[in-house]
């Protein structure tokens, strides 16, 4: 039986075993962070092959080294969808569809900030713009503005993040605000549409003012079978960035359809939530990726 180490969600790795054990893979658990690691004789078990390099490059690049074994996205494939904007460029650069979006190098002047709001809002006739940390996932330091006050209020706080040493990414990124937009996460399995899920608030957390469609911000996900061009878009982006195994975002209003994010590391949700055919197509990815080591 093949050996599978993961380092995912601990939602994905209860889901997944089952069903790759029934395709002949054993799942087994590596723990990649908050813990001490002998680097001389690790503490660690037998793979073929890792699903999904460790969130924490540091750690992973260690536990990497020393498993000696290849990856259903490596650790370039996390580095590449993590930065938001170099995905939004890629895409943007293959005539993907993206939402309009200016990237922000801090640090800069408030003027360089409030200059390049308000060229994004006279471009895309818009009052409201989201602004977001160009490398977080899960909707973390998101917000929404509306006034030059409220937007340089929120980067004030970036400003006191970034102004710490350690922090690899001081960027972030002014984004078109989308109203009443449809939340879609597509999964992509070696190149290919595997199912996808829409996103909701309940009406009583949007009436209470949330926005945020993440699932850790208290949003549904409800499996979806998504038209033909909305599945072609996400095979589109996946093919872009050249990342096998990939969540792709897409935000749909009424006459459009765009690429909003991706993730490397996408959480895998129930199996009646994609297509049929899902753990087929991903243990044979797995054992590709083991085969060709």
């Amino acid at each position: 039986m093949l050996r599978l180490a993961v380092a995912t969600q601990r939602e994905t790795f209860e889901r997944i075993r089952d069903p790759l054990a029934e395709r002949g893979i054993e799942v087994v658990p590596v723990r990649a962070s908050e813990r001490a690691l002998s680097l001389s004789s690790p503490d660690l078990p037998e793979v073929d092959a890792g699903l999904v390099f460790p969130s924490r490059l540091m750690e992973g690049g260690a536990v990497s080294a020393a498993l000696g074994v290849p990856w259903v996205n490596g650790r370039e494939a996390i580095l590449t969808s993590r930065n938001k904007a170099e995905v939004l460029a890629a895409l943007s650069a293959a005539d993907v569809p993206t939402p309009e979006t200016t990237l922000v190098s801090n640090p800069v002047d408030d003027d360089a900030v409030a200059d390049a709001a308000e060229t994004l809002q006279t471009r895309t006739d818009t009052e409201e713009l989201v602004i977001k940390p160009n490398s977080t996932t899960r909707g973390v330091g998101v917000a929404r503005v509306a006034d030059p006050d409220s937007l340089l209020g929120v980067t004030d706080y970036l400003d006191l993040v970034h102004d710490f040493r350690a922090t690899g990414d001081r960027s972030f990124l002014l984004q078109e605000y989308l109203p009443d937009a449809r939340d879609y996460r597509a999964m992509i399995v070696d190149g290919e549409y595997a199912g996808a899920v829409e996103r909701r608030l309940p009406e009583s957390e949007t009436a209470a003012g949330k926005w945020k469609h993440n699932v850790h911000r208290g949003a549904v996900a409800e499996g979806v079978s998504l038209p033909p061009d909305a599945r072609e878009l996400a095979e589109r982006a996946a093919d872009v960035l050249g990342i096998d195994y990939l969540g792709v975002d897409l935000l749909e209003t009424e006459d459009r359809l765009v690429v909003n994010e991706t993730n490397a590391r996408p959480t895998v949700d129930d199996a009646t939530k994609y297509e049929p055919d899902f753990y087929d197509r991903l243990a044979a990815l797995i054992r590709k990726t083991a085969e060709n080591s």
